[in-house]
């Protein structure tokens, strides 16, 4: 049987599914929420850290998709297999990785981001969504959110909801959105000003303000969570309280500290969310 008999006989989002996986671009199901099917228990919370290095889409090795946007695939006979015939008879939507197929969506949730980004960004293919548009440009970077307000931008190690084919003609990445991922999202600020705790018993100038000592610190810490193969979650959490534990007490932590540390996590797939609570609960635990 050809694969465009097999098309034809899909029924509904599995039927959208594989014509995208057509065309190499990696789908996965969406429940209702227009979010993915929850994680399975040995994967819950990303613990397991997903595929090695979450460079790749695809699903761990569980007996149902994981991890949001690495379940992606455009196998199609992984898409038609019995682990995921009862997702897409649940499903609500269909969402594709668009990093995984070389794209780049600049997300704009509002008609004021909309008026901005017909305003700033060259045209490209437009697709319309319930509140905005998504603007699609042939590349790939980091995803980011909240690069202004009611703009995020979604490619790598992350997922958007299929609505379409869209209008007009699809062009190259502009360096005007590359630029928007390098600056600070709002979303990874863990606090308004440096971080103020209880200085050293004893006093006396603090050795961590000696900048190689803190800078390598930090360093470290960064890689520490790049490098994680396994259990992101509490790598993350183990990590900050090194870290807050090491150099925490003196106040000599910054925003730009922190923020480098969150953007590491974020990297290896935490939300924003997660890292805020990971780093509050390392400050709790340690009394800060």
């Amino acid at each position: 049987m050809t694969q465009p008999t097999l098309i034809r006989r899909a029924p509904g989002h599995l039927h959208t599914a594989l014509n995208l996986a057509a065309r190499t671009i990696p789908v996965l199901p969406l429940r209702a929420g227009k979010v993915p099917f929850g994680n399975c228990s040995v994967c819950r919370d990303n613990a397991c850290g997903g595929r090695p290095n979450m460079k790749t889409p695809g699903p761990c090795h569980c007996p149902r998709p994981c991890h949001g946007w690495a379940a992606a695939t455009s196998d199609p006979t992984v898409l038609r297999s019995r682990e995921w015939e009862g997702l897409w008879r649940e499903a609500a939507a269909v969402a594709y990785h668009p990093g995984g197929a070389g794209l780049i969506v600049v997300d704009l949730d509002d008609t004021d981001a909309v008026t901005w980004a017909r305003r700033t960004l060259p045209p490209t293919k437009t697709v319309l969504t319930t509140r905005g548009e998504h603007w699609i440009y042939r590349g790939a970077m980091r995803s980011v959110n909240a690069v202004r307000a009611g703009v995020d931008i979604k490619s790598t190690m992350a997922y958007a909801r299929w609505l379409g084919p869209g209008t007009g003609t699809m062009t190259d990445v502009p360096d005007t959105v590359r630029a928007l991922a390098m600056k600070k999202p709002s979303t990874v600020r863990p606090a308004s000003r440096a971080i103020t705790v209880p200085t050293q018993v004893g006093g006396g100038e603090c050795r961590h303000r000696t900048p190689a000592y803190l800078e390598r610190g930090i360093a470290m810490a960064e890689q520490r969570i790049t490098q994680a193969s396994s259990a992101v979650h509490a790598t993350v959490y183990r990590t900050f309280l090194a870290v807050l534990s090491a150099h925490g007490r003196c106040g000599c932590l910054t925003d730009a500290h922190v923020g480098r540390l969150f953007a590491a996590a974020q990297v290896r797939g935490e939300g924003a969310r997660h890292c805020t609570d990971a780093w509050t609960n390392a400050r709790t635990a340690l009394g800060m």
